[in-house]
């Protein structure tokens, strides 16, 4: 990366923490801290403040053994049957809130307009993959079985998620391809899709590693719990709608999502990244809007 974050997000989402190294109880005690200061109102100077055109609202949804909550954030004075977009946040699987990403969710919902729905999937080291799929696709099941009460439309569904939240999306998709039900689209952003040991040896998280958003020992702390499910390492049958994916270079996930591109989408469909300004964003771009100089066309 050619360019540095501003000081208020360097300082805001710096992370100094070796999560390598930590216990499960420190990891567990870490992610309280690190996740008040995502959820916390002081943090949208950084990650963007919500488009008032959408409402925010918390929801818990029962699923077998446990209840999740969720974010929903909704167009105002919209009608009553829009697209669903079933949203994952990232941090590796042992950190993150549904809140970090209001900025992005909220204007998503306005401007489709969609009902965007956020899961607060449990994190490891509790609950490791495979279990924060299975809270995906369970809630995207039984959202499903109600649309009418969720005002959304079950033939416009798409699955998106960022880093880890990445990964999950496209394995909610993979598995959707199998069992259903069928998904319009999955939007991969700085997807997580290779959590093997060599995973830090692509050339573009060596490039931008410590940036905001972006931390090199949480990557390397989730390989633990993500490295068994990786969409690369998933099998699959070519079968189902179509799903295309976006992968943007100027991340340190970049080169994973460009390499499980082929294995994602739908065998009859061409598949395209539309970069703007590659290699001069850093990673969590979606949760810096406008903040460093070459994410300033997110807005």
């Amino acid at each position: 990366m050619k360019e540095k974050a501003p000081l208020g997000a360097r300082i805001m989402l710096r992370d100094t923490l070796d999560w390598e190294s930590l216990t499960d109880d420190q990891v567990i005690a870490a992610r309280r801290k690190v996740n008040r200061i995502r959820s916390s109102r002081a943090a949208r100077i950084i990650t963007g403040l919500p488009d008032r055109r959408a409402g925010i609202e918390e929801r818990t949804i029962a699923l077998p053994g446990r209840r999740l909550k969720l974010r929903v954030h909704r167009p105002k004075n919209a009608g009553p049957r829009l697209p669903l977009i079933l949203s994952f946040h990232g941090g590796g699987f042992i950190v993150g809130v549904p809140a970090q990403n209001d900025w992005l969710n909220s204007h998503l919902a306005a401007h489709c307009p969609a009902v965007v729905v956020s899961v607060d999937y449990r994190l490891a080291p509790e609950h490791p993959l495979p279990e924060p799929i299975e809270d995906g696709y369970d809630t995207l099941a039984r959202i499903l079985e109600d649309p009418a009460g969720w005002g959304v439309d079950p033939a416009a569904v798409a699955v998106l998620g960022e880093s880890a939240g990445g990964t999950l999306a496209a394995l909610v998709a993979l598995r959707a391809r199998e069992d259903g039900p069928p998904l319009h689209a999955q939007v991969l952003a700085y997807p997580g899709t290779d959590w093997s040991d060599t995973m830090a040896d692509y050339p573009s998280i060596a490039a931008n590693a410590g940036n905001p958003g972006f931390s090199l020992s949480e990557w390397r702390g989730g390989t633990e719990y993500g490295g068994a499910v990786a969409p690369l390492r998933v099998g699959f049958r070519r079968r189902g709608d179509p799903a295309g994916d976006r992968r943007r270079r100027g991340s340190g996930a970049a080169a994973g999502g460009r390499r499980a591109g082929p294995r994602l989408g739908h065998p009859g469909r061409r598949r395209s990244a539309r970069d703007r300004r590659p290699g001069a964003a850093p990673a969590g771009l979606l949760r810096l809007p406008g903040r460093p100089p070459a994410a300033r066309w997110t807005r």
